[in-house]
């Protein structure tokens, strides 16, 4: 039986790093990104084109002061779903932040999510925001479709 080359063996060592970092994500990216929620799977068509069922995207802990509009975000629903959604406005109303949040593609913004509802300061509250998507150089980053293995057959 033949000897396998440098670059063989080099493949075989490339790719048992890659499936042990695959394996153990759950483990490390919560300690890169800041946030036990690092991953989200897209499913429906309210971030359409953008963001399509399928879709991987990962999430980063922010400050609440430094989420801002035009970040999408992914937050813990009313009914316990996870949204994601983009904020069009924020506020601070009695030290708490809030966010007005609205898929790219619904024609109304998520109102009957909001925690605070009277006065100019309305939205859903930090506290339900789960991460930001991470964006590089104003692009989101995202792996399409590989989160289609996630879903139940």
């Amino acid at each position: 039986m033949e000897k396998p080359s440098r670059m063989e063996i080099a493949g075989y060592a490339v790719t048992a790093v890659l499936l042990v970092l695959v394996i153990t994500m759950n483990y490390w990216l919560p300690l890169f990104t800041g946030t036990k929620t690092s991953i989200a799977v897209v499913r429906g068509y309210s971030m359409y084109p953008l963001l399509r069922t399928g879709d991987m995207v990962i999430l980063l802990h922010k400050k609440p002061e430094d989420i801002k509009p035009g970040d999408i975000v992914v937050y813990k629903g009313k009914y316990g779903n996870f949204i994601i959604h983009r904020v069009v406005s924020s506020c601070k109303y009695d030290g708490v932040y809030y966010y007005r949040v609205w898929g790219d593609n619904n024609g109304i913004e998520d109102q009957y999510q909001y925690d605070r509802m009277w006065g100019s300061c309305r939205g859903i509250s930090y506290e339900r925001i789960k991460g930001v998507v991470l964006t590089v150089h104003g692009s989101v980053f995202k792996v399409p479709y590989l989160g289609l293995l996630s879903f139940k057959r």
